[in-house]
């Protein structure tokens, strides 16, 4: 295991490792806790209590954070005519059909979500090799396979966040930067939890939520009681 620096080691001591804080105390933790030259990202990893080799026990969607996380992310639209248009007006990054496919076939990824009209899926559906093993493949659980580009689009640049549960049954996601008020990380937080709550699949049996620890880019993790989300 890597050492870790003195900031780590400093803010690792103003954590008690085995105790479960509450949403706000842990939060506020972590803020304090964020001493780095850059605007840290809090990013949220919820332990669920499914089996993911289970095919009715996937958990994976997409939420609107009521207060974004604090970044723009660059946004992909393959769609053609109005369509294209639509996503030009919207804001988005790069609009295209095929020229575009082909560009990532070669091996361009300069985009963060990829977003696609329904009619465009048959052509798209060749890079599933290439995007989908990074999360970029558009997808219509996540509203990013849709005829409302518009939409789509804004959703994306006001904060739409995707999760999906990994292999371990875990669901990393941003939830804001260190330097939002509390209460802002306390709303993100709440809206996660809650979308997740939702999305409980029928067959899991069981506690759900297993475990919940909530850090920054360079902190420690501080867990979070795990069945009282904020109110």
């Amino acid at each position: 295991m890597a050492k870790r620096g003195k900031k780590y080691q400093t803010a690792l001591e103003k954590i008690d490792r085995h105790h479960f804080y509450e949403p706000e105390e842990a939060l506020t933790l972590v803020k304090d806790n964020a001493t780095a030259k850059f605007d840290e990202t809090v990013e949220l990893s919820v332990r669920l209590g499914i089996d993911p080799r289970h095919a009715d026990q996937q958990v994976r969607g997409a939420v609107v954070l009521p207060h974004g996380t604090g970044k723009s992310r660059k946004v992909l639209v393959f769609a053609k005519g109005d369509k294209a248009q639509e996503a030009t007006d919207a804001g988005a990054d790069y609009v295209g059909a095929e020229e575009l496919v082909e560009k990532v076939q070669k091996g361009w990824l300069d985009f963060e979500v990829a977003v696609a009209t329904p009619d465009m899926m048959s052509l798209v559906g060749r890079l599933g090799k290439l995007l989908g093993p990074r999360g970029l493949m558009p997808n219509p659980k996540t509203g990013t396979v849709t005829f409302d580009i518009e939409r789509a689009v804004k959703e994306i640049k006001a904060g739409k966040i995707e999760y999906r549960a990994d292999k371990t049954g875990i669901v990393h996601a941003p939830i804001g930067k260190a330097s939002f008020p509390l209460e802002k990380l306390k709303e993100n937080y709440a809206t996660l939890i809650d979308i997740l709550i939702k999305a409980r699949p029928a067959a899991v049996k069981g506690q759900y939520l297993r475990s919940i620890v909530v850090s920054s880019t360079m902190g420690p993790g501080v867990k979070i009681t795990p069945l009282k989300p904020l109110g």
